[in-house]
């Protein structure tokens, strides 16, 4: 088979026709193999894919699991504020004699992580265009480790933000590469099954933080919150010494020119009784793809996201980001604390929380079919008219007379909202966050996209807070009418905006989009197998 050329040394000549051309891409046998792979993938099955790749799920799922240490400190900070012993030491009296956190320390512990994040996600693009996912992954779980220390140690709400901040950047770094990676490593049918694991991993971690402050709840010293935090210790070093044996993306190592370590990582991502023929095959279609990014911009800088057609695709990432904290999701990370303004008990609050934790996880799986059936706009604009529809609901069950029905009505409007956004809008945005951006920019495209839903979420959460707060605007469910009118917009946004991503694989989306295909149209063009523009 022929080699191709690595894109730092493309030298692109114009064909009769005025098209870019390249060695690579006239390679009559090279360009044979990458029909075939491509073919291949497209006509492949579900299961057919799971039982080919059963490594490729396996690694896709380890580099997802690394959300779990973002989700648990997300949703232990929504938990301290509901904490009695929190309350106590930290807390401020109210008119009625009982404590609770300050509006503006409660927003502060739930935007410290999301800032140090936002630094992440930036330095994880540079740093995975540099040493590849694994080892940048590697490095973060290293940090991880070291800033746990912060946190657990801290004997102020101060230093306790200061903590929460320094852990935010691995945080960042590990949200930007998890989809990037896992919608890497796997067949194109199973990209949307594999980077929903992505939401498995948040409520797998929401159920480990309701599990653990429920046991701690009824303590009134500082173990309460400290036993919790220590929990975040448990995950770092088994998830390091996997990490250290798992295969680097193939894509990426064919774009920095290491073609013989790709085919490697596609053999062990495939199955180990794999022909050479379809490893090599595989590869073909790698290459031809990369080159063909490669005549479009060579070496990836932050500044292409914001150029030609990589602009709408920037736009696309940024928008499903930014739109996980307007339909409902803000409810979910702060669920107990709802659970109590919405006129729960403070013990029943963290029962039902720990329900509301496991029902999202039987949403995630539920996603995974959904996913393989139906297209990602169609999962998002679905699941963002039923929950604007449900905020809407809650908003006029908290404005009516309240009895102990409505706020029954309004505890369970909480966690249904929680359950869909879990089972649509959640898993479905990591796939297309996955599918839209291209291979030569998607390490720094996942990670502006990530700083897109912090920017979002950082004033959010202040939002968040003020309306639940009793020392704030003490909403309770009318947060509903605010939440529902964000949903309306993401579902506008992403009807006229968004497209259909479904089967494609990357070659075909690079030229969608190259065309300025409308989001409404993506659906039906038809791309030929032998089509490179």
């Amino acid at each position: 088979m022929s080699s191709g050329i690595n894109e730092k040394k493309v030298d692109p000549e114009l064909n009769e026709q005025g098209v870019v051309q390249h060695e690579t891409l006239s390679d009559k046998e090279l360009l044979a193999a990458s029909y075939e792979a491509e073919t291949r993938e497209n006509e492949m099955g579900v299961w057919e894919a799971v039982k080919d790749h059963p490594m490729a799920c396996f690694w896709a799922f380890i580099f997802c699991f690394t959300i779990v240490m973002e989700s648990f400190d997300m949703f232990l900070n929504g938990n301290f504020v509901a904490l009695s012993a929190f309350k106590e030491r930290y807390g401020v009296v109210l008119a009625d004699g009982s404590k609770a956190i300050p509006t503006k320390w409660q927003s502060s512990l739930f935007q410290a992580g999301q800032c140090g994040a936002f630094v992440g996600v930036f330095l994880a693009g540079p740093i995975t265009n540099r040493i590849g996912y694994r080892w940048c992954t590697l490095l973060a779980l290293v940090l991880m480790n070291a800033t746990i220390f912060i946190s657990f140690f801290a004997q102020s709400l101060e230093v306790l933000v200061i903590g929460q901040a320094f852990e935010g950047v691995p945080w960042g770094m590990f949200i930007a590469n998890s989809p990037a990676y896992a919608s890497e490593v796997v067949p194109v049918v199973l990209r949307g099954v594999c980077t929903a694991t992505l939401q498995m991993s948040w409520s797998i971690g929401s159920i480990i933080v309701a599990a653990a402050t429920y046991s701690y709840n009824k303590r009134q010293d500082e173990w309460a919150w400290r036993g919790p935090l220590a929990l975040q210790w448990v995950f770092p070093l088994p998830l390091m010494v996997l990490i250290f044996f798992a295969p680097e993306s193939p894509w990426w190592l064919v774009r920095h020119g290491k073609k013989e370590q790709a085919l490697k990582s596609i053999k062990r991502l495939g199955r180990r009784s794999g022909t050479q023929a379809s490893a090599d095959e595989t590869l073909a279609m790698m290459e031809r793809t990369v080159n063909i990014e490669a005549h479009l911009g060579g070496d990836p800088t932050l500044l292409d996201l914001f150029k030609g057609v990589d602009l709408r695709r920037t736009i696309i990432t940024c928008l499903i980001y930014a739109s996980q904290n307007f339909a409902g999701n803000l409810i979910a990370n702060q669920a107990t604390f709802f659970f109590e303004q919405a006129g729960m008990s403070p013990d029943f609050s963290f029962k039902l929380n720990l329900i509301n934790s496991c029902l999202q996880l039987v949403a995630n799986a539920l996603s995974w079919p959904l996913s393989a059936w139906f297209g990602r706009r169609t999962i998002f604009l679905g699941g963002a008219i039923v929950n604007m529809t449900l905020l809407i609901i809650l908003g006029i069950c908290a404005t009516i007379t309240q009895s102990v029905a409505t706020n029954y009505a309004q505890a369970c409007l909480g966690v249904i909202i929680s359950f869909v956004f879990a089972g649509s809008l959640g898993p479905i945005s990591y796939s297309i966050i996955a599918e839209t951006s291209s291979i030569r920019l998607r390490p720094l495209s996942t990670g502006v996209g990530r700083a897109a839903y912090y920017v979002a979420e950082i004033p959010m959460i202040y939002l968040a807070s003020q309306m639940l707060n009793p020392t704030g605007w003490n909403m309770a469910g009318k947060c509903g009418y605010v939440w529902g009118g964000t949903a309306f917009v993401c579902l506008v946004s992403a009807y006229f905006g968004l497209p259909e991503m479904k089967g494609r694989s990357y070659r075909e989306l690079d030229i969608l989009f190259k065309r300025k295909v409308s989001a409404r149209k993506f659906k039906s063009t038809v791309i030929a197998v032998d089509e490179n523009e």
